[in-house]
């Protein structure tokens, strides 16, 4: 873990000449977008009437799976399912036959059966009451016969067979959860694997896909929160539904990523950190599809979960739709990937592990075996407080930016809903370049709608703006510095000037990287009395969104002091970034959760934050710096406190 470029561009060319055959609960989500500038009252009920601006329909359940096989590339598919004799089949297999989807093992059944069928009306892109369709169909056993006869007649043909499971009143009664076993036990040659929403139990010799909740459900553990359950507990649920199924599996933890179990090993895929909005609707078919293609085109599981994961990671970042992702966007996705670290762990600070004697948390190990030659700081909330506050400004120019001229218009549920999104989406990309924040904020301004397309500015505008009003606050501090108002010591995180200090003094190269502008990251550092000890080290935004500073700053290390660079950095940050990119290159990173406001303490949100992003130390400030230079460089090991 994980695939290099070339490996994962190998694996899609692969997989494009399997042939794969999916029998289960074909779909169809029905989006409906509102209008209400064209209501009326309706002249025969007096009521108001809802406008329908724009009508989508798009493939859902098994269909989600089809359909997210043929974006990244595969040519054979065959489907087996059941549609009714009403407009919704009839949309589905056109959709099929668009596609090039060989259906003719889909069905119609003209009594008793509705086209399972999702409508998800949306109003300022809020979903509004779903309405559906199936709800009470009963498949009829002749059906259900020619149904299995299609399949097997085809199974020959065919690498894999998904089997999908996802609504109660779907294909799998009983009568016909038996057929299809005793389908499976006569083609034990051929690759079967299930994702089943309500009876997981029930399908022999089968490899399996299941959610935790769903696995917690099954062996009466629902006492267990899936998002609390510990790696200990989950390794214990997974030896034994494997010794319930003797088949390797699959155990999906939503965010959190996924576990391979066969019996032997217990291995483990981080989930993605996606700081983008998401819409998680159909990512368990996206995650299916990538498993499902790699294992039919003989690839061991762990391979499979890792593409899987790629391509859930892709489809949950587009909205107000059951989302497919393309070979490109698997690639982009699954060379340079983001991962969540250590879920319960961040999430539950009462398990923290601390260097003896310290507040100093141990995330991963201690750098025993390494010795540091080169230290990268982040600077703002890292050393420096001077732009503490910067999310109060960043939240009212984004809310102003999205609602435009309609701000004095716009209803109060609206108004709510947009500062929900710009607050949750500051969070996710707290530590970012605030020029990839403001391309967020042009995505945000196009999905509101509010404000005119030909009115929107571009990224670069908008952080003039937001840096405008984000300067008119530092500048005042450093006014109030300069009066003698205030001190240096009031802008810096407890003892961060004499920690550089010390470092310095060992000989040790100090790097300064921040997302701020080059220039006002350099007066900072003069007016804080540490610019002199980076030299010209110190590395800001250049105003080019692919230039991300702490990336350049980590490539220009290893590149200068060689092969073994990585054991020789070690990275102080507050942010996701730092963290992040130096576990990518191998290097040590050390998380300052600091409470900005205090400068000193922590801050629990910023500690989830930086061991979800990979911090191997935690620290709250540098109050203990002596214990923790003799850490970095020392040998003692940790223990609970």
């Amino acid at each position: 873990m994980s695939m290099n470029r070339q490996a994962l561009a190998e694996l899609l060319a692969k997989i494009r000449e399997i042939r794969v055959g999916i029998i289960g609960d074909f779909c169809l989500d029905a989006y409906l977008m509102l209008d209400p500038s064209a209501s009326e009252i309706s002249i025969e009920t007096g009521l108001q009437t809802t406008p329908v601006k724009v009508q989508r329909y798009s493939l859902g359940g098994a269909g989600n799976v089809a359909n997210n096989l043929l974006a990244m590339g595969v040519r054979h598919i065959s489907v087996f399912g059941v549609v009714g004799q009403d407009p919704f089949g009839k949309e589905m297999l056109t959709i099929f036959s668009a596609l090039g989807v060989d259906s003719t093992g889909l069905l119609v059944q003209g009594n008793d059966w509705y086209t399972h069928t999702y409508v998800k009306p949306y109003e300022r892109n809020q979903e509004k009451q779903r309405i559906d369709f199936g709800n009470f169909n009963q498949l009829h056993p002749e059906v259900g016969r020619e149904l299995l006869e299609r399949l097997e007649g085809a199974i020959p043909g065919l690498d894999v067979v998904v089997i999908n499971e996802q609504v109660r009143q779907g294909i799998h009664d009983e009568r016909f959860q038996n057929a299809l076993t005793d389908v499976v036990l006569r083609h034990r040659e051929i690759l079967f694997i299930v994702d089943s929403r309500h009876h997981s139990d029930r399908f022999k010799e089968t490899i399996r896909k299941i959610r935790l909740q769903e696995a917690l459900g099954l062996l009466g553990r629902d006492g267990i929160s899936s998002e609390v359950a510990s790696p200990t507990e989950i390794e214990s649920l997974c030896r034994e539904l494997h010794r319930r199924w003797g088949k390797p599996f699959f155990l999906t933890r939503g965010e959190h990523g996924c576990v391979v179990y066969d019996g032997r090993e217990y291995r483990e895929i981080p989930g993605l950190l996606i700081v983008s909005p998401i819409d998680s609707v159909g990512a368990g078919d996206s995650m299916l599809a990538g498993i499902a293609a790699a294992l039919a085109a003989g690839e061991p599981p762990l391979v499979a979960a890792e593409l899987g994961t790629y391509i859930a990671g892709v489809t949950v970042q587009k909205l107000f739709q059951t989302g497919t992702a393309s070979p490109d966007e698997i690639l982009a996705i699954g060379s340079d990937p983001d991962f969540r670290y250590k879920p319960e762990l961040a999430r539950q600070p009462h398990k923290a592990v601390y260097h003896a004697g310290t507040e100093i948390e141990v995330v991963t190990s201690l750098p025993q075996s390494r010795t540091f030659t080169h230290c990268i700081f982040d600077q703002d909330g890292t050393l420096s407080t001077l732009r503490q506050g910067w999310e109060e400004i960043m939240e009212p120019m984004m809310v102003r930016a999205i609602l435009g001229k309609s701000v004095e218009e716009v209803d109060e549920a609206l108004h709510r809903e947009v500062h929900r999104s710009v607050r949750d989406y500051i969070e996710k990309t707290t530590g970012v370049q605030t020029l990839v924040q403001m391309k967020g904020l042009v995505d945000l301004v196009r999905r509101f709608g509010l404000v005119p397309a030909g009115e929107i500015r571009d990224e670069f505008e908008y952080k003039r703006i937001y840096n405008d009003e984000l300067l008119a606050m530092v500048n005042d501090r450093i006014q109030r510095l300069k009066s003698g108002e205030l001190d240096t010591v009031d802008f810096l995180v407890k003892k961060a000037l004499q920690f550089l200090q010390v470092l310095h003094s060992r000989g040790l190269e100090l790097y300064l990287a921040s997302g701020t502008d080059q220039a006002d990251l350099e007066r900072e550092a003069e007016i804080l009395g540490y610019r002199g000890l980076f030299q010209n080290r110190i590395y800001g935004s250049v105003g080019d969104i692919r230039k991300d500073a702490k990336k350049i700053v980590l490539e220009r290390i290893l590149n200068d002091i060689g092969s073994r660079a990585a054991e020789n950095v070690v990275a102080f940050g507050d942010g996701p970034v730092e963290m992040r990119e130096t576990r990518k290159k191998g290097g040590y990173a050390v998380g300052v959760a600091s409470n900005e406001i205090r400068r000193h303490g922590l801050n629990l949100d910023k500690r989830r934050r930086l061991i979800e992003a990979g911090a191997d130390l935690i620290i709250a400030d540098f109050s203990q710096m002596e214990r923790l230079v003799s850490l970095m460089f020392g040998t003692e090991g940790p223990s609970r406190r």
